[in-house]
């Protein structure tokens, strides 16, 4: 058994939800924030079996993709401005940050 965490920024939610329903995989949606651009993530948590991580895998690979976007970087309140860009940049965004983690017990009431 494993389980299996999974990262996905907000635009690639509905869809992974979606397709994980359509392949038989349950999970749990957390909102989540994060990152360089401190923003909105959906982290699902899905058990499964063993013998199935590399489906699960393959249905989160084809439902994120990555993808290049414009971004405003948000101005340092009271920070280091040494680093702050003050114009829009080009940043890879979306794709999905996958843990597999071992289960020692699973239990379902």
């Amino acid at each position: 058994m494993k389980l299996v965490v999974a990262v996905v920024q907000d635009q690639d939610s509905n869809r992974l939800s979606n397709a994980l329903t359509k392949h038989d995989f349950r999970a749990t949606k957390l909102a989540s924030t994060g990152g360089f651009l401190r923003s909105g993530n959906t982290t699902f948590l899905i058990g499964t079996e063993d013998s199935l991580v590399q489906k699960l895998l393959g249905v989160i690979r084809d439902n994120c993709r990555s993808r290049e976007q414009m971004v405003a970087p948000i101005s340092p309140m009271g920070g280091n401005a040494d680093a702050y860009i003050p114009y829009p940049v080009e940043v890879e965004v979306g794709g999905a940050t996958v843990f597999v983690l071992p289960i020692e017990q699973f239990h379902h009431f």
